[in-house]
Protein backbone atom coordinates (compact mmCIF):
# COMPACT_ATOMS: atom_id res chain seq x y z
CA UNK A 1 0.00 0.00 0.00
CA UNK A 2 1.57 3.40 -0.91
CA UNK A 3 2.08 6.21 1.86
CA UNK A 4 0.78 8.71 -0.32
CA UNK A 5 -0.38 12.60 0.41
CA UNK A 6 -2.75 12.73 -2.80
CA UNK A 7 -3.37 10.63 -5.72
CA UNK A 8 -4.91 12.01 -8.68
CA UNK A 9 -7.51 9.63 -10.81
CA UNK A 10 -5.44 7.57 -13.02
CA UNK A 11 -6.88 6.79 -16.62
CA UNK A 12 -7.54 9.37 -18.83
CA UNK A 13 -5.80 13.35 -19.59
CA UNK A 14 -6.27 15.32 -16.11
CA UNK A 15 -8.02 18.41 -16.65
CA UNK A 16 -5.92 21.50 -15.06
CA UNK A 17 -8.73 21.15 -12.45
CA UNK A 18 -8.13 17.75 -11.10
CA UNK A 19 -4.26 18.77 -11.84
CA UNK A 20 -4.53 21.70 -9.10
CA UNK A 21 -6.59 20.15 -6.70
CA UNK A 22 -4.21 17.12 -6.25
CA UNK A 23 -1.50 19.05 -5.68
CA UNK A 24 -3.04 21.28 -3.41
CA UNK A 25 -4.31 17.91 -1.23
CA UNK A 26 -0.81 16.19 -1.31
CA UNK A 27 1.48 19.74 -0.32
CA UNK A 28 -0.44 22.64 0.23
CA UNK A 29 0.31 23.94 3.91
CA UNK A 30 2.86 20.79 4.31
CA UNK A 31 5.53 23.15 4.06
CA UNK A 32 4.69 26.37 5.86
CA UNK A 33 7.97 28.77 6.60
CA UNK A 34 10.24 26.00 4.65
CA UNK A 35 12.94 26.40 2.34
CA UNK A 36 11.93 23.95 -0.62
CA UNK A 37 13.38 22.54 -3.31
CA UNK A 38 12.33 21.45 -6.24
CA UNK A 39 14.01 19.07 -8.83
CA UNK A 40 12.69 19.36 -12.09
CA UNK A 41 13.25 17.60 -15.63
CA UNK A 42 15.14 19.52 -18.49
CA UNK A 43 13.51 19.35 -22.21
CA UNK A 44 14.07 15.99 -22.78
CA UNK A 45 10.91 14.29 -21.00
CA UNK A 46 7.43 15.01 -21.61
CA UNK A 47 5.38 16.63 -19.30
CA UNK A 48 3.33 19.86 -19.05
CA UNK A 49 6.17 21.19 -16.86
CA UNK A 50 4.74 24.96 -17.52
CA UNK A 51 1.25 24.61 -15.89
CA UNK A 52 2.88 22.81 -13.14
CA UNK A 53 5.29 25.33 -12.24
CA UNK A 54 2.79 27.85 -11.92
CA UNK A 55 0.54 25.79 -10.03
CA UNK A 56 3.76 24.75 -7.82
CA UNK A 57 4.15 28.31 -7.32
CA UNK A 58 0.68 28.94 -6.05
CA UNK A 59 0.43 25.92 -3.78
CA UNK A 60 3.66 26.63 -2.01
CA UNK A 61 3.14 30.10 -1.59
CA UNK A 62 3.66 30.09 2.04
CA UNK A 63 6.76 28.59 2.13
CA UNK A 64 9.95 30.29 3.28
CA UNK A 65 11.94 30.31 0.34
CA UNK A 66 11.09 28.28 -3.11
CA UNK A 67 13.56 27.24 -5.88
CA UNK A 68 13.44 24.45 -8.98
CA UNK A 69 16.69 23.29 -9.98
CA UNK A 70 17.21 21.42 -13.47
CA UNK A 71 18.31 17.83 -12.40
CA UNK A 72 20.72 18.06 -15.45
CA UNK A 73 23.03 14.76 -14.67
CA UNK A 74 25.59 15.40 -17.50
CA UNK A 75 22.98 17.78 -19.80
CA UNK A 76 24.41 21.35 -20.41
CA UNK A 77 22.99 24.39 -18.01
CA UNK A 78 20.01 25.77 -19.69
CA UNK A 79 20.15 29.70 -20.47
CA UNK A 80 17.87 32.20 -19.23
CA UNK A 81 15.88 32.24 -22.59
CA UNK A 82 15.53 28.63 -23.05
CA UNK A 83 14.54 28.32 -19.41
CA UNK A 84 12.24 30.81 -19.43
CA UNK A 85 10.11 28.61 -22.37
CA UNK A 86 10.74 25.42 -20.45
CA UNK A 87 9.05 26.51 -17.80
CA UNK A 88 6.29 28.88 -20.25
CA UNK A 89 7.28 31.92 -18.74
CA UNK A 90 8.58 35.67 -20.30
CA UNK A 91 11.07 37.56 -19.66
CA UNK A 92 8.45 39.88 -17.85
CA UNK A 93 7.19 37.63 -15.63
CA UNK A 94 10.38 36.46 -14.59
CA UNK A 95 11.30 39.86 -13.29
CA UNK A 96 7.59 40.31 -11.57
CA UNK A 97 5.28 37.79 -10.80
CA UNK A 98 8.21 35.12 -10.45
CA UNK A 99 10.46 37.12 -9.33
CA UNK A 100 10.94 35.33 -5.69
CA UNK A 101 11.24 31.98 -6.73
CA UNK A 102 15.06 30.61 -7.93
CA UNK A 103 15.90 29.16 -10.93
CA UNK A 104 18.82 26.99 -10.90
CA UNK A 105 20.97 24.85 -13.11
CA UNK A 106 22.99 21.62 -11.57
CA UNK A 107 26.46 21.66 -12.76
CA UNK A 108 28.10 18.06 -12.48
CA UNK A 109 31.50 18.58 -13.21
CA UNK A 110 32.06 21.64 -10.94
CA UNK A 111 33.46 20.32 -7.59
CA UNK A 112 32.75 23.95 -6.12
CA UNK A 113 29.26 22.84 -6.62
CA UNK A 114 29.04 19.47 -4.97
CA UNK A 115 29.43 17.70 -1.62
CA UNK A 116 30.11 14.22 -0.65
CA UNK A 117 27.08 12.59 1.57
CA UNK A 118 28.65 9.02 1.82
CA UNK A 119 30.16 6.20 0.33
CA UNK A 120 29.03 3.39 -1.08
CA UNK A 121 31.62 0.38 -0.34
CA UNK A 122 33.32 -1.79 -3.06
CA UNK A 123 31.44 -4.92 -0.79
CA UNK A 124 28.09 -2.76 -1.52
CA UNK A 125 29.03 -2.29 -4.19
CA UNK A 126 29.34 -5.97 -5.34
CA UNK A 127 26.20 -6.69 -3.67
CA UNK A 128 24.13 -4.69 -5.74
CA UNK A 129 26.08 -5.73 -8.87
CA UNK A 130 25.47 -9.28 -7.78
CA UNK A 131 26.47 -11.46 -10.99
CA UNK A 132 26.69 -8.37 -13.15
CA UNK A 133 30.32 -7.42 -11.28
CA UNK A 134 33.25 -6.22 -13.29
CA UNK A 135 36.60 -5.41 -12.50
CA UNK A 136 35.97 -1.77 -13.26
CA UNK A 137 33.54 -1.44 -10.56
CA UNK A 138 36.11 -1.68 -7.60
CA UNK A 139 36.94 1.14 -5.37
CA UNK A 140 34.80 2.75 -3.04
CA UNK A 141 32.54 5.11 -4.82
CA UNK A 142 31.97 8.58 -3.36
CA UNK A 143 28.52 9.95 -3.40
CA UNK A 144 28.63 13.68 -4.02
CA UNK A 145 25.53 15.59 -4.41
CA UNK A 146 24.85 19.51 -5.60
CA UNK A 147 25.39 20.78 -2.47
CA UNK A 148 22.13 22.83 -2.73
CA UNK A 149 19.85 20.15 -0.99
CA UNK A 150 21.33 20.47 2.83
CA UNK A 151 20.56 24.12 2.49
CA UNK A 152 17.02 23.24 2.12
CA UNK A 153 14.20 21.76 4.21
CA UNK A 154 12.83 19.86 1.68
CA UNK A 155 12.98 18.37 -1.24
CA UNK A 156 10.29 17.82 -4.07
CA UNK A 157 10.83 15.81 -7.02
CA UNK A 158 8.67 16.20 -10.24
CA UNK A 159 9.10 14.16 -12.92
CA UNK A 160 7.57 11.69 -14.91
CA UNK A 161 8.03 7.70 -14.93
CA UNK A 162 9.13 6.02 -18.19
CA UNK A 163 11.02 3.11 -19.54
CA UNK A 164 14.58 3.82 -18.79
CA UNK A 165 17.82 2.24 -20.38
CA UNK A 166 19.99 2.47 -17.15
CA UNK A 167 17.91 1.90 -14.83
CA UNK A 168 14.59 0.29 -15.41
CA UNK A 169 12.26 2.67 -15.06
CA UNK A 170 12.86 6.63 -14.58
CA UNK A 171 11.98 9.00 -12.18
CA UNK A 172 11.74 9.16 -8.58
CA UNK A 173 15.64 9.22 -6.63
CA UNK A 174 16.94 8.91 -10.46
CA UNK A 175 16.78 12.67 -9.74
CA UNK A 176 19.24 12.89 -7.48
CA UNK A 177 21.10 10.65 -8.75
CA UNK A 178 22.10 11.23 -11.12
CA UNK A 179 20.20 14.29 -12.09
CA UNK A 180 22.13 16.43 -9.14
CA UNK A 181 24.99 14.17 -8.45
CA UNK A 182 29.08 14.30 -9.19
CA UNK A 183 30.57 12.61 -11.52
CA UNK A 184 30.99 9.16 -10.01
CA UNK A 185 27.43 8.03 -9.11
CA UNK A 186 27.17 9.01 -12.83
CA UNK A 187 29.31 6.81 -14.49
CA UNK A 188 29.12 4.06 -12.44
CA UNK A 189 25.58 3.92 -12.34
CA UNK A 190 25.64 4.20 -16.21
CA UNK A 191 28.05 1.60 -16.56
CA UNK A 192 26.68 -1.06 -14.24
CA UNK A 193 23.45 -0.85 -16.61
CA UNK A 194 25.85 -1.50 -19.47
CA UNK A 195 26.81 -4.00 -17.86
CA UNK A 196 23.69 -5.65 -17.11
CA UNK A 197 22.33 -4.13 -20.92
CA UNK A 198 19.65 -2.13 -22.05
CA UNK A 199 17.61 -5.54 -23.59
CA UNK A 200 17.71 -6.77 -20.01
CA UNK A 201 17.19 -3.83 -18.02
CA UNK A 202 14.92 -1.60 -19.96
CA UNK A 203 10.98 -1.75 -18.41
CA UNK A 204 12.05 -3.44 -15.57
CA UNK A 205 11.10 -2.59 -12.26
CA UNK A 206 14.10 -3.73 -9.74
CA UNK A 207 17.76 -3.70 -11.40
CA UNK A 208 20.98 -3.28 -9.98
CA UNK A 209 21.10 0.45 -10.95
CA UNK A 210 18.07 1.16 -9.40
CA UNK A 211 19.58 -0.28 -6.01
CA UNK A 212 22.48 1.78 -5.97
CA UNK A 213 20.55 4.93 -7.21
CA UNK A 214 18.37 4.33 -3.74
CA UNK A 215 21.83 3.32 -1.78
CA UNK A 216 23.04 7.01 -2.48
CA UNK A 217 19.93 8.25 -1.73
CA UNK A 218 19.49 6.73 2.32
CA UNK A 219 22.70 8.94 2.35
CA UNK A 220 20.69 12.37 1.69
CA UNK A 221 19.35 13.59 4.68
CA UNK A 222 17.11 16.09 4.16
CA UNK A 223 13.36 14.98 3.81
CA UNK A 224 12.07 14.22 -0.11
CA UNK A 225 8.44 13.94 -1.36
CA UNK A 226 8.23 12.31 -4.68
CA UNK A 227 5.41 13.77 -7.15
CA UNK A 228 5.43 11.04 -9.98
CA UNK A 229 3.52 11.93 -13.32
CA UNK A 230 2.30 9.40 -15.31
CA UNK A 231 2.54 10.35 -19.17
CA UNK A 232 0.75 8.88 -22.01
CA UNK A 233 2.04 10.66 -24.82
CA UNK A 234 2.00 14.39 -23.75
CA UNK A 235 -0.79 14.06 -21.47
CA UNK A 236 -0.71 13.54 -17.82
CA UNK A 237 -3.11 11.09 -17.33
CA UNK A 238 -1.83 11.16 -13.29
CA UNK A 239 -0.35 12.01 -10.46
CA UNK A 240 0.95 10.51 -7.45
CA UNK A 241 1.95 12.28 -4.18
CA UNK A 242 4.20 10.25 -1.83
CA UNK A 243 7.98 9.46 -0.07
CA UNK A 244 10.13 9.04 -2.86
CA UNK A 245 9.93 5.04 -3.11
CA UNK A 246 6.39 4.18 -2.50
CA UNK A 247 5.24 6.69 -4.78
CA UNK A 248 7.39 5.79 -7.54
CA UNK A 249 6.80 2.22 -7.48
CA UNK A 250 3.08 3.07 -8.01
CA UNK A 251 4.12 5.47 -10.40
CA UNK A 252 6.19 2.55 -12.27
CA UNK A 253 2.96 0.14 -12.21
CA UNK A 254 1.10 2.70 -14.14
CA UNK A 255 3.54 3.36 -16.38
CA UNK A 256 4.28 -0.22 -17.24
CA UNK A 257 0.71 -0.34 -18.36
CA UNK A 258 0.53 2.48 -20.51
CA UNK A 259 4.46 2.52 -21.73
CA UNK A 260 5.24 -0.57 -23.16
CA UNK A 261 3.67 -2.15 -26.48
CA UNK A 262 3.82 -5.52 -26.85
CA UNK A 263 4.29 -7.55 -30.53
CA UNK A 264 4.24 -10.80 -31.00
CA UNK A 265 7.17 -11.22 -34.26
CA UNK A 266 9.76 -9.36 -34.76
CA UNK A 267 10.64 -6.80 -37.70
CA UNK A 268 13.34 -6.65 -40.04
CA UNK A 269 12.91 -2.97 -40.68
CA UNK A 270 12.25 -0.25 -38.25
CA UNK A 271 12.51 3.49 -39.31
CA UNK A 272 12.66 5.07 -35.30
CA UNK A 273 12.23 9.56 -35.42
CA UNK A 274 13.66 10.65 -33.02
CA UNK A 275 11.94 13.98 -32.28
CA UNK A 276 13.78 17.03 -31.43
CA UNK A 277 13.28 17.35 -27.69
CA UNK A 278 16.53 15.42 -28.29
CA UNK A 279 19.13 17.51 -29.60
CA UNK A 280 22.23 15.37 -28.84
CA UNK A 281 22.89 11.80 -29.80
CA UNK A 282 23.38 11.29 -26.11
CA UNK A 283 19.55 11.63 -26.01
CA UNK A 284 18.54 10.67 -29.12
CA UNK A 285 19.49 6.99 -29.04
CA UNK A 286 16.41 6.45 -26.77
CA UNK A 287 15.34 5.89 -30.44
CA UNK A 288 17.49 3.11 -30.65
CA UNK A 289 17.22 1.64 -26.93
CA UNK A 290 13.27 1.62 -26.69
CA UNK A 291 13.23 -0.44 -30.38
CA UNK A 292 16.15 -2.90 -30.15
CA UNK A 293 13.42 -5.38 -28.16
CA UNK A 294 11.41 -5.82 -31.30
CA UNK A 295 14.36 -5.71 -34.00
CA UNK A 296 14.75 -9.26 -35.34
CA UNK A 297 18.22 -10.70 -35.33
CA UNK A 298 20.58 -9.18 -37.74
CA UNK A 299 17.63 -7.08 -38.72
CA UNK A 300 18.15 -3.12 -39.80
CA UNK A 301 16.80 -0.22 -37.55
CA UNK A 302 17.20 3.84 -38.65
CA UNK A 303 17.37 6.88 -36.28
CA UNK A 304 15.90 9.31 -38.32
CA UNK A 305 17.07 12.24 -37.05
CA UNK A 306 17.42 15.37 -39.73
CA UNK A 307 17.47 17.87 -36.71
CA UNK A 308 21.29 16.17 -35.48
CA UNK A 309 24.44 17.08 -35.44
CA UNK A 310 25.88 16.91 -32.13
CA UNK A 311 27.05 13.89 -30.43
CA UNK A 312 27.29 15.29 -26.88
CA UNK A 313 28.20 18.82 -25.78
CA UNK A 314 29.84 17.20 -22.36
CA UNK A 315 31.32 13.73 -24.54
CA UNK A 316 31.24 14.33 -27.73
CA UNK A 317 35.21 14.18 -27.99
CA UNK A 318 35.57 10.95 -26.28
CA UNK A 319 32.08 9.38 -28.10
CA UNK A 320 34.47 10.21 -31.36
CA UNK A 321 37.17 8.78 -30.13
CA UNK A 322 35.36 5.43 -28.83
CA UNK A 323 33.08 5.06 -31.42
CA UNK A 324 29.86 2.68 -31.03
CA UNK A 325 30.43 -0.89 -29.96
CA UNK A 326 28.46 -3.51 -28.63
CA UNK A 327 29.37 -4.61 -24.67
CA UNK A 328 31.63 -7.62 -25.40
CA UNK A 329 34.23 -5.28 -27.56
CA UNK A 330 34.90 -3.31 -24.55
CA UNK A 331 35.21 -5.92 -22.10
CA UNK A 332 37.12 -8.42 -24.13
CA UNK A 333 40.16 -5.60 -24.30
CA UNK A 334 39.35 -3.78 -21.07
CA UNK A 335 43.07 -2.88 -20.34
CA UNK A 336 42.87 -0.59 -23.66
CA UNK A 337 39.87 1.24 -22.81
CA UNK A 338 39.49 1.35 -19.11
CA UNK A 339 40.97 5.13 -18.55
CA UNK A 340 37.92 6.41 -20.39
CA UNK A 341 34.97 7.69 -18.43
CA UNK A 342 32.67 4.60 -17.76
CA UNK A 343 29.56 6.56 -18.46
CA UNK A 344 30.33 7.55 -21.86
CA UNK A 345 31.72 3.49 -22.77
CA UNK A 346 28.53 2.32 -21.45
CA UNK A 347 26.21 4.97 -23.85
CA UNK A 348 28.55 3.51 -26.59
CA UNK A 349 27.15 -0.17 -26.04
CA UNK A 350 23.63 1.08 -25.14
CA UNK A 351 23.28 3.07 -28.32
CA UNK A 352 25.18 0.08 -30.47
CA UNK A 353 22.59 -2.56 -29.04
CA UNK A 354 23.67 -6.02 -27.97
CA UNK A 355 25.94 -8.42 -30.52
CA UNK A 356 28.69 -11.31 -29.88
CA UNK A 357 32.71 -11.30 -30.71
CA UNK A 358 33.22 -13.65 -33.18
CA UNK A 359 37.28 -14.15 -33.44
CA UNK A 360 37.75 -10.38 -32.22
CA UNK A 361 35.26 -9.31 -34.45
CA UNK A 362 32.19 -7.57 -33.30
CA UNK A 363 28.52 -8.63 -34.40
CA UNK A 364 25.82 -6.13 -33.45
CA UNK A 365 22.62 -7.84 -33.82
CA UNK A 366 21.05 -4.79 -35.68
CA UNK A 367 21.83 -2.55 -38.14
CA UNK A 368 22.11 0.51 -36.59
CA UNK A 369 21.96 3.80 -39.24
CA UNK A 370 22.07 7.07 -38.45
CA UNK A 371 19.44 9.61 -40.87
CA UNK A 372 20.74 13.07 -39.58
CA UNK A 373 23.50 15.73 -40.20
CA UNK A 374 26.21 13.24 -39.56
CA UNK A 375 28.24 12.90 -42.86
CA UNK A 376 28.95 9.36 -44.45
CA UNK A 377 32.58 9.79 -43.00
CA UNK A 378 31.37 10.64 -39.57
CA UNK A 379 28.86 7.90 -39.26
CA UNK A 380 31.80 5.32 -40.51
CA UNK A 381 34.06 6.60 -37.52
CA UNK A 382 31.59 6.16 -35.30
CA UNK A 383 31.13 2.36 -36.51
CA UNK A 384 27.58 3.62 -37.66
CA UNK A 385 25.85 3.12 -41.09
CA UNK A 386 24.75 6.22 -42.50
CA UNK A 387 20.95 6.91 -44.56
CA UNK A 388 20.75 10.46 -46.35
CA UNK A 389 17.50 11.23 -44.61
CA UNK A 390 16.65 13.79 -47.59
CA UNK A 391 15.98 11.01 -49.40
CA UNK A 392 13.92 8.92 -46.37
CA UNK A 393 10.06 8.54 -47.94
CA UNK A 394 7.80 7.66 -45.41
CA UNK A 395 5.06 6.22 -47.55
CA UNK A 396 7.77 3.40 -47.84
CA UNK A 397 7.54 2.58 -44.04
CA UNK A 398 4.04 3.23 -43.06
CA UNK A 399 1.38 0.61 -42.15
CA UNK A 400 3.56 -2.36 -43.39
CA UNK A 401 3.56 -4.16 -40.13
CA UNK A 402 2.87 -7.04 -41.42
CA UNK A 403 5.59 -7.28 -43.80
CA UNK A 404 7.94 -7.22 -40.35
CA UNK A 405 8.61 -2.87 -41.68
CA UNK A 406 7.71 -0.88 -38.45
CA UNK A 407 7.68 2.73 -38.53
CA UNK A 408 7.37 4.75 -35.13
CA UNK A 409 6.54 8.60 -35.80
CA UNK A 410 8.05 9.87 -32.44
CA UNK A 411 10.69 7.81 -30.64
CA UNK A 412 11.87 7.45 -27.26
CA UNK A 413 9.28 7.48 -24.38
CA UNK A 414 7.63 4.42 -25.36
CA UNK A 415 9.17 0.71 -24.92
CA UNK A 416 8.64 -1.95 -27.39
CA UNK A 417 9.10 -5.27 -26.27
CA UNK A 418 7.97 -8.85 -27.56
CA UNK A 419 5.53 -10.90 -25.93
CA UNK A 420 7.51 -14.04 -25.56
Amino acid sequence: MITAQSISPIGQKLAQDTVAETLSAGLEKRFTNQRVLVLIPDNTRSLPLPMLFRLLVTVLQDVKHLDFMIALGTHQPILEERLNALLGITAEERQTTFKHVGLLNHCWDDPEALTQVGVISEDQMRKIAGEYWHQSLEGDTPVRINKAVLEYDHLLILGPTFPHEVVGFSGGAKYLFPGISGPEMIHKSHWLGALVTVKDIIGIKDTPPRAMIHAGAEMVKTPITLIALIMVGHDLNGIIIGDYLTAWEEAVKHSSERNIRWYDQPFQKVLSCCPPMYDELWTGGKAMYKLEPVVAIDGELTIFAPHLDTLSVSHGKTILELGYHILPYFLTQWERFKQHPLGVIAHSTQLRGSGRMENGVEKPNVKLSLASKFSPEICTRLCLGYADPEKTNFSEWQDREDEGILFIPKAGEILYRLRQ
